[in-house]
């Protein structure tokens, strides 16, 4: 039996296999053809077999194996967020809430926000893992079977690490595949939400970023236009794994138990959602080794919108003020120089002092870029120390 199906995988592989379209489907043009080569042997093939649990099983191999793959892509897309995160902790740029300019942060610290998120989706692929790895064959069509088979051996044969303990449930279950496609959506999203800044940040009025001319294309009659047609691809490809996911959900939300037909629509929405996110990871892993940041226009940008205001808050709270009062102070100070048009580190300490009489000279140094970054040095913070340590964790994450 085993060297009669391995020669028909052979012609299946090589293209020279002669499928029937007359029999009822691929199991039984299989079976067809075993007997044909082997005989009376190729039919005791179905013995303590259903269709229903030999498809149960095959899905979840397949769904193993690019659980696995992406699990990869995954590590090698935080790989390149971690290169060119080392070569940009000094980078200062402006941090935004509500698009609006916030605190300046590292452009290291940025990057390793997705690397973060990236962490955080691998470990979801891997519990799911777990649930996608158990065995459902022995439930034969959905009771079980009369025959004496070894489930756990053939469990351990085929590498699942347990065994499916409801042969109803076996046959019927697709919550592994709903999983598999939720984690995928969260890839994407969290892809997504990058793109998004890459087309922010690649358009003249921030000009953070220049993407190779291999992920963007000009326009038609415009020639001076270069437009991230790959970044907006894979944000647009978001959508369409939001709606395999939906598709799954809809599929699996009426059905009785055990098998039931509408369970051949699984597979379709499946693969294109596990070929999207597959892609996608490539094709952004390729375009990230690509971008040049342009280092010097965001620390620019980091040096309008008032960005030093709350350390000037933090320096009078560090002088005794309660936060509410220098929160308030620091507000007027900022109205005085939008009338007479400077920035915080313009103003005199004479200046300063006409809000606080608890301002010296030190302010100055709370003033530059690297020092507001810097002094968030608490875990988790943007002072170029906590950033190296982040990324040192993050290597050590990876190498294991």
């Amino acid at each position: 039996i085993v060297k009669g199906l391995r020669e028909i995988e052979r012609d299946i592989a090589s293209g020279s296999f002669q499928w029937d379209a007359a029999l009822e489907d691929v199991h039984t043009n299989i079976e067809n053809a075993l007997v044909a080569r082997i005989g009376d042997a190729g039919r005791r093939l179905h013995t303590a077999r259903s269709r229903n649990d030999q498809v149960a099983t095959d899905v979840r191999l397949w769904a193993r194996e690019h659980v696995d793959a992406i699990l990869s892509k995954i590590k090698a897309f935080q790989e390149v967020l971690l290169a060119a995160a080392e070569k940009q902790i000094d980078t200062v740029l402006p941090g935004f809430t509500h698009l609006q300019h916030a605190q300046p942060v590292s452009l290291a610290h940025h990057l390793m926000a997705y690397v973060e998120m990236l962490k955080r989706d691998a470990q979801r692929f891997c519990e799911c893992r777990q649930r996608i790895n158990i065995l459902p064959l022995g439930a034969a069509a959905l009771a079980g079977t009369p025959h004496k088979i070894d489930r756990h051996f053939v469990a351990k044969e085929l590498g699942f690490e347990g065994v499916a303990e409801n042969s109803m449930d076996a046959v019927s279950d697709r919550d592994f595949l709903i999983e598999l496609g939720a984690d995928c959506a969260l890839v994407m999203m969290h892809l997504s939400r990058l793109c998004e800044e890459l087309v922010l940040w690649s358009s003249p009025e921030f000009g953070f970023v220049e993407i190779s001319d291999a992920f963007t294309t000009g326009s038609s009659i415009m020639p001076q236009k270069k437009n991230p047609d790959v970044a907006e691809l894979v944000r647009g490809k978001t959508g369409r794994v939001y709606g395999g996911v939906v598709a799954l959900f809809t599929i699996m939300k009426a059905l009785p138990l055990t098998y039931n037909r509408d369970l051949q629509e699984d597979k379709e929405r499946a693969f294109d959602v596990v070929d999207t996110v597959i892609a996608s990871l490539d094709v952004m892993t390729a375009m990230m080794r690509s971008v040049r940041f342009n280092v010097e226009r965001m620390r620019a940008a980091a040096r309008e919108g008032f960005l030093e205001a709350t350390d000037v808050a933090d320096y009078l709270v560090e002088k005794g003020v309660p936060f509410r009062e220098a929160h308030g102070t620091v507000g007027q100070i900022v109205l005085y120089c939008i009338r007479n048009g400077k920035r915080l580190p313009e103003l005199t300490l004479d200046e300063f002092r006409r809000f606080s009489p608890h301002v010296d000279p030190k302010i100055f140094r709370a003033l530059s870029l690297e020092s507001v970054v810097d002094r968030r040095n608490v875990f988790g913070g943007t002072a170029r120390r906590q950033v190296r340590a982040a990324i040192k964790r993050a290597r050590r994450d990876l190498e294991k």
